[in-house]
């Protein structure tokens, strides 16, 4: 199992961000390389390495190609959690993350969240992704990207019973599970 049976916050609603794009050749100003962050420290946006459950992208429009899709760094979530151990339970900015990243994350393949309207990508919550531009369809382009909570961070301890996404993180860390 992705979380593990009870483990998960159930969504009462998307909550969060409905990202918009809307055809055009601007940068629209926050396509830059991230992990979401779970937690709010004065304002703004914080994660440490077990508080997250999974990052969900739900597709409200068909988003094709030219769509300005979200790009994904395929197997990126193995790399994050050694840059997010340092800092404890505390956590670090979400902001600060990419520029911590080794070189070798941004040589990884890439993949776009595209699809049909409807579609949803439950990805792990330390996939690096960004917005892409420009936007080269006809038509809006909608999402939105919430996470999936848990109730209790992850202990971090290889064993039985571990879920895939704990697994994942002990993994990126050098543990095993």
């Amino acid at each position: 199992m992705l979380l593990g049976a009870g483990r998960w916050v159930p969504r009462h609603g998307i909550g969060g961000t409905l990202p918009i794009r809307f055809p055009s050749a601007r940068d629209p100003g926050d396509a830059g390389w991230h992990v979401d962050g779970s937690y709010d420290v004065d304002g703004r946006w914080w994660l440490n390495v077990t508080s997250r459950g999974l990052l969900a992208l739900f597709l409200f429009t068909d988003v094709g190609d030219n769509d300005a899709p979200t790009e994904l760094i395929v197997g990126s979530h193995l790399d994050v959690p050694r840059v997010l151990q340092p800092f404890g339970e505390r956590g670090v900015y979400f902001g600060d993350v990419g520029g911590r990243l080794p070189a070798s994350t941004f040589e990884r393949p890439r993949a776009f969240a595209t699809g049909g309207a409807g579609d949803v990508f439950l990805c792990h919550p330390f996939l690096v992704h960004r917005a892409t531009w420009p936007h080269r369809g006809s038509r809006p382009r909608v999402i939105a990207q919430p996470e999936i909570g848990i109730h209790q961070p992850f202990a971090l301890r290889p064993g039985p019973g571990v879920c895939l996404v704990e697994a994942a993180i002990l993994r990126g860390l050098g543990l095993s599970s």
